[in-house]
């Protein structure tokens, strides 16, 4: 990416900006291949879920991300630039993709200031190939056209503009100039309260009753037998209502309900959107450190401080759930020494407590060389045992053997990079495909030996109920 320096357009005024398009059309022209001109400006407070709200539209691709706990939040919208890929190099393909769109970029403004300039979007389904009726690719990236986000008390409004050697350059900054005008104050648009009632006119187990509990006792079978030490399984609830669900509605109910988690959406630009509240940090990369977490075993919240703190001293007690960690954590490790990290430190479980229930969690860090990219730890930790299974290359056949439905985005990864290469992905659990006025809701639970399936179904119910709320 090149990087214009504020002297060379000084004054932020019609006239310099026109002066940057014509700039990039002029580099356009050189070598024939279209620029992609970045425009970051620093803005007073804005709400990025409240923007995308406003501006959302069903045949665009969109992207959301957000732990409303520590004030981070990023939105945007509109492809100027996008790809899909399928494979078992799905990884590496949006890495090679992104580079080759970086290598075209040309940025100004306010780059210094947290979450600027141009990011990637990314979706990396669970599988590495299409399942049936899969309505996301097994990877979506995309660059926004417009991006907004809130880190560290402070807000940026990015406009990433497509210019070819012969753009209008005039009429492609006024449209710039009115779009960070309209950023700088934001004209929320009002939505209309409605008393309808947004209760699924029917919900059904996806495969039908029984199932899971059935599936749960062959999977103890197949541990029992060494074919692997753990395997995760996972329910979808489908609902249906008389009109169209809301996507950002529900997604705005989840993070007033869930502060703590990393609230998420992604569309596919043809009506389906993807959401969720999730605890789970697959991996953030700051400068070159790296950090992602074990979370596996799991409780409910107590009624009262005495019998929370009793159910949270027995999950730290229990066999079952330390067992379960400890494959989770054990397996994390290895793939990051496996990758040629040198510095991996993993800290002893502790409980992160979320409004409905409680999780073993351990927080891991390492240094990320220059010679590796996110994209590169992503491919090496994903799936990780908290959704898959270990080994992982005997569990997933099992998955796909006993579930029901075809998971796609669920249990995947999503997430965004930037041009300097940091970024933060999370796993897409607890999470809901919004179709219209379908959903389909997912939930998983973890078998290791010692699970009862009654027991794992009920951890399912507990962590179901919360999406059915977010719908209501």
């Amino acid at each position: 990416m090149l990087r214009v320096p504020e002297e060379r357009f000084p004054r932020r005024d019609p006239a310099a900006l026109a002066g940057f398009m014509a700039f990039c059309r002029d580099e356009a022209r050189r070598d024939g291949r279209p620029r992609l001109g970045s425009i970051s400006l620093e803005v007073p407070h804005i709400d990025p879920l409240a923007v995308l709200q406003s501006i959302y539209a069903p045949d665009e691709l969109h992207f959301y991300l957000e732990k409303p706990s520590v004030g981070e939040a990023i939105a945007g919208a509109d492809a100027v630039e996008s790809g899909t890929f399928a494979g078992a190099q799905r990884f590496s393909a949006v890495r090679d993709w992104a580079s080759e769109v970086q290598s075209r970029l040309i940025a100004i403004g306010d780059l210094d200031t947290p979450r600027a300039g141009p990011h990637f979007f990314v979706g990396f389904a669970f599988a590495d190939e299409p399942g049936p009726g899969g309505v996301f690719a097994p990877a979506t990236v995309f660059l926004p056209r417009w991006q907004v986000a809130a880190s560290q008390g402070r807000y940026v409004a990015v406009a990433n503009v497509r210019v070819t050697p012969d753009t209008d350059v005039d009429a492609l900054a006024a449209r710039v100039r009115a779009a960070h005008a309209k950023f700088s104050a934001f004209p929320y648009a009002a939505t209309a309260a409605t008393a309808e009632s947004a209760t699924p006119t029917a919900i059904a187990e996806t495969g039908g009753t029984g199932w899971f509990e059935a599936a749960v006792t062959d999977a103890l079978a197949r541990i029992r037998a060494g074919a692997y030490r753990k395997i995760v399984l996972a329910r979808a609830l489908d609902l249906t209502h008389a009109t169209p669900f809301l996507p950002l509605d529900a997604l705005n109910h989840l993070r007033e309900r869930f502060p703590a988690c990393f609230g998420f959406s992604l569309a596919n630009g043809r009506g389906q959107s993807f959401i969720g509240a999730t605890p789970e940090l697959l991996a953030r990369l700051q400068g070159r450190n790296l950090l992602t977490e074990a979370l596996a075993g799991s409780a409910p919240r107590g009624a009262t401080a005495s019998a929370d703190a009793q159910l949270g001293r027995a999950l730290l007690s229990r066999t079952k759930d330390m067992h379960e960690h400890q494959v989770v954590l054990e397996a994390i490790v290895r793939r990051l020494n496996n990758l040629g990290l040198t510095d991996v430190t993993a800290e002893h479980a502790r409980l992160l407590l979320l409004p409905n229930v409680q999780h073993l969690w351990s927080p891991v860090s390492a240094t990320l060389p220059p010679s590796l990219h996110l994209l590169d730890v992503l491919a090496t930790l994903h799936p990780t045992p908290a959704v898959g299974g270990q080994p992982r290359q005997a569990a997933r056949p099992d998955i796909a053997r006993l579930e029901r439905f075809d998971r796609g985005l669920y249990a995947g990864t999503v997430g965004w990079f930037d041009h300097r290469g940091d970024g933060e992905f999370v796993v897409a659990i607890r999470s809901a495909l919004m179709d219209g006025p379908r959903a389909r809701l997912f939930a998983g639970a973890g078998i290791v030996e010692g699970s009862v399936p009654a027991d794992e179904k009920a951890e399912t119910d507990l962590k179901l109920a919360a999406l059915l709320e977010a719908l209501r």
